[in-house]
Formats: C-alpha cells, sequence, structure tokens
C-alpha cells in the first residue's frame, strides 16, 4: 500500500498544503516563502528519500515564527498519517551527520509518545533572515504531531548554516531507517505491548 499523506490546514496566520510520500525518491518541491526553511526542507527530502510538496502562505510581515512552526505541524501529520498503524516498521532511527565543522546527531523512536530532546546552541541568533530558535520551534512541532520520540544533539559546530544543515540531514537519516519496513516482522507491531 502506498504509505503516503496529503494534508491541508488553514488559519488566521498561514495557509498549507503538503504531500508526503515516504517511499519516494527524494523529490522536493518546497515553497514556503522562507528561503533557509525551503533549502531545509529540500535535504530533509533529499536525504530521507521522501517525496515531499510543500506550498506555504504565511504572515511573514509579521515575522517567520508561525510559518515555519505550522510547516513543522502540517509534516507531522502528514508523517502520522502515512506511517498509518506502525506494523512491520523499523520504528527506531539514528544517524550521525557531519557538515564541514558541524557534527549533528538524530535519533528517533516512532512510538506514538511525543517528546522532544533538543540540545543544539547556535552561536548566531540569526542565519539570513531566519531566526536560529525557530528550528528548535519546527522540530517539536514535527515531534509532537508525529507522536514521535525525537532527540537532536549537536556534537560540534560554529557556523550556524552548517548546524542547522547537520541536524536536518540527520533527523531525514534517521526517519528514512526508522520508518523502513523490515522483513523479519512481516506485518507485526513492533513493540511488546503489541500496539504502538
Amino acid at each position: 500500500m502506498p504509505r503516503t499523506a496529503t494534508i491541508t490546514r488553514t488559519t488566521s496566520e498561514t495557509d498549507i498544503t503538503l504531500t508526503l510520500d515516504l517511499d519516494g525518491s527524494g523529490r522536493a518541491e518546497i515553497a514556503t516563502g522562507i528561503g533557509f526553511l525551503d533549502h531545509m526542507l529540500t535535504a530533509l527530502a533529499r536525504h530521507g528519500l521522501f517525496d515531499l510538496s510543500v506550498a506555504a502562505k504565511g504572515d511573514l510581515h509579521i515575522d517567520f515564527h508561525h510559518t515555519t512552526e505550522d510547516v513543522g505541524i502540517v509534516l507531522g501529520r502528514a508523517l502520522a498519517q502515512a506511517v498509518g498503524d506502525k506494523r512491520g516498521i523499523s520504528r527506531f532511527g539514528h544517524a550521525l551527520v557531519p557538515m564541514d565543522e558541524a557534527l549533528a546527531e538524530a535519533a528517533i523512536d516512532i512510538s506514538g509518545r511525543p517528546f522532544l530532546a533538543w540540545s543544539v546552541a547556535f552561536r548566531q541568533p540569526k542565519i539570513g533572515e531566519m531566526d536560529t530558535e525557530l528550528f528548535e520551534e519546527f522540530f517539536r512541532a514535527l515531534a509532537f504531531n508525529a507522536a514521535i520520540n525525537l532527540h537532536i544533539t549537536q556534537k560540534a559546530g560554529t557556523n550556524a548554516h552548517h548546524v542547522a544543515e547537520a541536524c536536518f540531514k540527520a533527523t531525514a537519516r534517521a526517519l528514512r531507517m526508522a520508518v523502513a519496513p523490515d522483513p523479519r516482522l512481516g506485518d507485526a507491531i513492533p513493540s511488546t505491548k503489541g500496539a504502538l
């Protein structure tokens, strides 16, 4: 069965339509109005081997917060829908990704219990026009709406662009591992409880 989802979310602050295919080839069509976020979502799709389409319009004249957080919300909901009842998935994923002097680790459990552990410190408050504090908001929205346990840890790095990119690529690789079918499981739920 195709593991895809299309989610539309409209509020007074943002209007977002997102389509996710977990078994894609890494194609991305991203338009959020935030150049650096587009760059990071493209990296997420490419390194997760997801097909991802995002069309977002937001109140960017105020700041980038609402659009960034709401894209995380919609992506999380799409991930939860696309992964379905979690039968046969690997469930856990982890990755350690370097980006020049930066090194980031992501670990994921598609557990149904949402949590974000964020251990990343940016030396610069902005990358271009984007506030670096918004990356934590994005990943929290993603984790809580996908109902996953997500740990992102910065191991090294001084350049904010490199640190952010390493975080997104590590998350992509960890997600790719966690959602991958485990042929030894068949259609079993990967839990001793029999449910996730």
